[in-house]
Protein backbone atom coordinates (compact mmCIF):
# COMPACT_ATOMS: atom_id res chain seq x y z
CA UNK A 1 0.00 0.00 0.00
CA UNK A 2 1.20 3.51 -0.84
CA UNK A 3 0.38 6.55 1.25
CA UNK A 4 1.61 10.12 1.68
CA UNK A 5 3.31 11.28 4.86
CA UNK A 6 0.86 12.46 7.49
CA UNK A 7 1.36 14.46 10.72
CA UNK A 8 1.83 12.25 13.77
CA UNK A 9 0.74 12.75 17.33
CA UNK A 10 2.76 12.02 20.44
CA UNK A 11 3.83 8.39 20.36
CA UNK A 12 2.39 5.62 22.44
CA UNK A 13 4.84 3.87 24.72
CA UNK A 14 6.71 1.18 22.85
CA UNK A 15 10.46 0.85 22.98
CA UNK A 16 12.00 1.93 19.68
CA UNK A 17 15.58 1.31 18.61
CA UNK A 18 17.35 2.85 15.62
CA UNK A 19 19.90 0.57 13.94
CA UNK A 20 22.61 2.14 11.80
CA UNK A 21 25.31 0.09 10.00
CA UNK A 22 28.38 2.18 9.17
CA UNK A 23 31.75 2.02 7.49
CA UNK A 24 33.92 5.14 7.31
CA UNK A 25 31.15 7.67 7.92
CA UNK A 26 33.15 10.30 9.81
CA UNK A 27 31.55 13.70 9.39
CA UNK A 28 28.10 12.22 8.90
CA UNK A 29 27.28 9.71 11.62
CA UNK A 30 27.45 12.24 14.47
CA UNK A 31 24.88 14.42 12.71
CA UNK A 32 22.60 11.45 12.11
CA UNK A 33 22.67 10.34 15.76
CA UNK A 34 22.17 13.90 17.02
CA UNK A 35 19.13 14.36 14.77
CA UNK A 36 17.17 11.48 16.31
CA UNK A 37 13.72 12.74 17.38
CA UNK A 38 13.52 13.04 21.15
CA UNK A 39 10.72 11.12 22.78
CA UNK A 40 10.64 8.60 19.95
CA UNK A 41 13.94 6.75 19.76
CA UNK A 42 14.95 5.05 23.02
CA UNK A 43 18.29 3.74 21.80
CA UNK A 44 20.53 4.37 18.81
CA UNK A 45 22.72 1.41 17.93
CA UNK A 46 25.58 2.03 15.51
CA UNK A 47 27.34 -1.03 14.15
CA UNK A 48 30.78 -0.35 12.72
CA UNK A 49 32.14 -2.74 10.11
CA UNK A 50 35.79 -1.81 10.40
CA UNK A 51 36.07 1.94 9.84
CA UNK A 52 39.53 3.40 9.44
CA UNK A 53 38.47 6.92 10.37
CA UNK A 54 36.87 8.47 13.46
CA UNK A 55 33.40 7.00 12.87
CA UNK A 56 33.33 5.00 16.11
CA UNK A 57 34.45 7.91 18.27
CA UNK A 58 32.05 10.31 16.57
CA UNK A 59 29.06 8.02 17.00
CA UNK A 60 29.86 7.39 20.65
CA UNK A 61 30.32 11.08 21.38
CA UNK A 62 26.90 11.77 19.87
CA UNK A 63 25.30 9.33 22.32
CA UNK A 64 24.98 6.11 20.35
CA UNK A 65 25.63 2.60 21.58
CA UNK A 66 28.49 1.49 19.34
CA UNK A 67 29.14 -2.13 18.40
CA UNK A 68 32.16 -3.21 16.37
CA UNK A 69 31.56 -6.06 13.94
CA UNK A 70 34.85 -7.71 12.99
CA UNK A 71 33.44 -9.43 9.90
CA UNK A 72 32.39 -7.14 7.07
CA UNK A 73 28.98 -7.20 5.46
CA UNK A 74 26.07 -4.76 5.40
CA UNK A 75 23.56 -7.45 6.34
CA UNK A 76 25.84 -8.83 9.03
CA UNK A 77 26.03 -5.40 10.67
CA UNK A 78 22.24 -4.97 10.49
CA UNK A 79 21.69 -8.42 12.02
CA UNK A 80 24.11 -7.65 14.85
CA UNK A 81 22.33 -4.40 15.59
CA UNK A 82 18.88 -5.97 15.44
CA UNK A 83 19.91 -8.71 17.87
CA UNK A 84 21.26 -6.11 20.31
CA UNK A 85 18.09 -4.04 20.01
CA UNK A 86 15.85 -7.02 20.69
CA UNK A 87 18.00 -8.06 23.65
CA UNK A 88 17.48 -4.53 24.97
CA UNK A 89 13.72 -4.88 24.79
CA UNK A 90 12.99 -3.01 21.55
CA UNK A 91 9.51 -3.56 20.16
CA UNK A 92 10.00 -1.58 16.96
CA UNK A 93 13.18 -1.61 14.91
CA UNK A 94 14.14 1.34 12.70
CA UNK A 95 16.85 0.77 10.10
CA UNK A 96 18.59 3.65 8.36
CA UNK A 97 21.93 4.51 6.82
CA UNK A 98 24.57 6.57 8.58
CA UNK A 99 25.69 8.77 5.70
CA UNK A 100 23.16 11.54 6.30
CA UNK A 101 20.96 10.73 3.30
CA UNK A 102 18.09 9.41 5.41
CA UNK A 103 16.37 12.01 7.61
CA UNK A 104 15.88 10.86 11.23
CA UNK A 105 13.10 13.40 11.79
CA UNK A 106 10.91 11.19 9.57
CA UNK A 107 11.08 8.31 12.08
CA UNK A 108 7.74 9.21 13.77
CA UNK A 109 5.96 8.89 10.42
CA UNK A 110 7.46 5.44 9.89
CA UNK A 111 6.77 4.21 13.41
CA UNK A 112 3.26 5.58 13.95
CA UNK A 113 1.43 3.17 11.58
CA UNK A 114 3.01 0.28 13.50
CA UNK A 115 2.15 1.82 16.86
CA UNK A 116 -1.44 2.15 15.63
CA UNK A 117 -1.36 -1.59 14.78
CA UNK A 118 -2.31 -0.87 11.18
CA UNK A 119 0.89 -2.15 9.59
CA UNK A 120 3.75 -4.54 10.42
CA UNK A 121 6.36 -3.09 8.06
CA UNK A 122 6.73 0.51 6.88
CA UNK A 123 9.34 1.38 4.28
CA UNK A 124 10.44 4.71 2.86
CA UNK A 125 10.53 5.38 -0.86
CA UNK A 126 13.14 7.80 -2.15
CA UNK A 127 11.81 7.58 -5.69
CA UNK A 128 8.39 8.86 -4.57
CA UNK A 129 9.82 11.52 -2.25
CA UNK A 130 11.74 14.76 -2.75
CA UNK A 131 15.40 14.12 -3.56
CA UNK A 132 18.31 16.51 -3.53
CA UNK A 133 20.11 16.66 -6.84
CA UNK A 134 22.89 14.11 -6.91
CA UNK A 135 21.60 12.18 -3.91
CA UNK A 136 20.52 9.13 -5.88
CA UNK A 137 21.69 7.83 -9.24
CA UNK A 138 19.25 7.12 -12.05
CA UNK A 139 20.42 3.51 -12.10
CA UNK A 140 19.55 3.16 -8.39
CA UNK A 141 16.04 4.53 -8.93
CA UNK A 142 15.53 2.25 -11.94
CA UNK A 143 16.82 -0.81 -10.07
CA UNK A 144 14.44 -0.14 -7.19
CA UNK A 145 11.44 0.04 -9.49
CA UNK A 146 12.43 -3.03 -11.51
CA UNK A 147 13.06 -5.16 -8.44
CA UNK A 148 9.87 -3.80 -6.86
CA UNK A 149 7.87 -4.83 -9.92
CA UNK A 150 9.42 -8.31 -9.81
CA UNK A 151 8.42 -8.69 -6.16
CA UNK A 152 4.92 -7.53 -7.08
CA UNK A 153 4.62 -10.22 -9.74
CA UNK A 154 5.81 -12.85 -7.29
CA UNK A 155 3.90 -11.89 -4.15
CA UNK A 156 1.43 -9.14 -5.03
CA UNK A 157 3.22 -6.46 -2.98
CA UNK A 158 4.56 -3.59 -5.09
CA UNK A 159 7.56 -1.57 -3.92
CA UNK A 160 9.09 1.40 -5.71
CA UNK A 161 12.46 1.37 -3.93
CA UNK A 162 14.92 -0.71 -1.90
CA UNK A 163 15.37 2.13 0.58
CA UNK A 164 17.30 1.25 3.74
CA UNK A 165 15.03 3.53 5.81
CA UNK A 166 12.35 1.28 7.28
CA UNK A 167 10.49 0.27 10.44
CA UNK A 168 9.35 -3.18 11.46
CA UNK A 169 7.82 -4.81 14.52
CA UNK A 170 10.50 -6.71 16.39
CA UNK A 171 8.37 -9.84 16.78
CA UNK A 172 7.68 -9.85 13.04
CA UNK A 173 11.36 -9.38 12.26
CA UNK A 174 12.23 -12.37 14.43
CA UNK A 175 10.01 -14.60 12.29
CA UNK A 176 11.56 -13.59 8.96
CA UNK A 177 14.61 -15.83 9.32
CA UNK A 178 16.92 -13.30 7.70
CA UNK A 179 20.05 -14.88 6.24
CA UNK A 180 21.60 -12.35 3.86
CA UNK A 181 24.83 -10.87 5.20
CA UNK A 182 25.58 -8.61 2.22
CA UNK A 183 23.94 -5.66 0.46
CA UNK A 184 21.09 -8.01 -0.42
CA UNK A 185 19.78 -7.63 3.17
CA UNK A 186 17.25 -4.90 2.38
CA UNK A 187 15.82 -6.78 -0.57
CA UNK A 188 15.62 -10.04 1.36
CA UNK A 189 13.60 -8.34 4.10
CA UNK A 190 11.17 -6.85 1.59
CA UNK A 191 10.69 -10.20 -0.13
CA UNK A 192 10.18 -12.15 3.08
CA UNK A 193 7.70 -9.59 4.39
CA UNK A 194 5.75 -9.72 1.12
CA UNK A 195 5.77 -13.52 0.92
CA UNK A 196 4.54 -13.79 4.51
CA UNK A 197 1.48 -11.69 3.68
CA UNK A 198 2.30 -9.06 6.30
CA UNK A 199 0.75 -5.60 6.36
CA UNK A 200 3.04 -3.36 4.30
CA UNK A 201 3.03 0.40 3.88
CA UNK A 202 5.34 2.42 1.64
CA UNK A 203 5.75 6.13 2.37
CA UNK A 204 7.55 8.78 0.29
CA UNK A 205 10.58 10.14 2.14
CA UNK A 206 12.87 13.06 1.40
CA UNK A 207 16.44 12.07 0.60
CA UNK A 208 19.60 14.17 0.82
CA UNK A 209 23.11 13.94 -0.53
CA UNK A 210 25.44 12.11 1.82
CA UNK A 211 26.98 14.37 4.47
CA UNK A 212 30.46 12.88 4.21
CA UNK A 213 32.57 10.05 2.88
CA UNK A 214 31.96 8.08 -0.30
CA UNK A 215 29.18 5.64 -1.12
CA UNK A 216 30.25 2.01 -0.87
CA UNK A 217 27.54 1.08 -3.40
CA UNK A 218 27.30 3.88 -5.96
CA UNK A 219 30.65 5.55 -5.26
CA UNK A 220 32.58 3.36 -7.71
CA UNK A 221 31.98 0.99 -10.61
CA UNK A 222 33.34 -1.89 -8.55
CA UNK A 223 30.99 -1.10 -5.67
CA UNK A 224 28.00 -0.82 -7.97
CA UNK A 225 28.73 -4.13 -9.69
CA UNK A 226 29.41 -5.91 -6.41
CA UNK A 227 26.24 -4.70 -4.74
CA UNK A 228 24.24 -5.46 -7.87
CA UNK A 229 25.50 -9.03 -7.85
CA UNK A 230 24.59 -9.42 -4.17
CA UNK A 231 21.08 -8.10 -4.84
CA UNK A 232 20.47 -10.37 -7.83
CA UNK A 233 21.80 -13.37 -5.92
CA UNK A 234 19.59 -12.60 -2.92
CA UNK A 235 16.53 -12.21 -5.13
CA UNK A 236 17.11 -15.55 -6.84
CA UNK A 237 17.79 -17.37 -3.57
CA UNK A 238 14.71 -16.08 -1.76
CA UNK A 239 12.45 -16.55 -4.79
CA UNK A 240 13.55 -20.16 -5.22
CA UNK A 241 13.26 -21.17 -1.55
CA UNK A 242 9.68 -22.53 -1.77
CA UNK A 243 10.59 -24.64 -4.80
CA UNK A 244 13.69 -26.03 -3.13
CA UNK A 245 11.77 -26.80 0.05
CA UNK A 246 9.18 -28.80 -1.92
CA UNK A 247 11.91 -30.97 -3.44
CA UNK A 248 13.41 -31.94 -0.10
Amino acid sequence: MWRSLEPVSERRRSRIAAIIPVLDEEGAIGQVVAAMPRGWVDEVIVIDGGSRDATVAEAGAAGATVLVERERGYGRACARGAAAAVDGGAEILIFLDGDGGDRPEVIPSLAQPILDDKFDFVIGSRTRGAREEGSMGAHQALAGRVIGAAIGLLYGVWYSDMCAFRAIRADVFARLDMREMTYGWNLEMQMRVARAGLRVLELPVAYRRRAGGRSKVAGSLRGTLRSGLHIITAFARVAMEPMLERTR
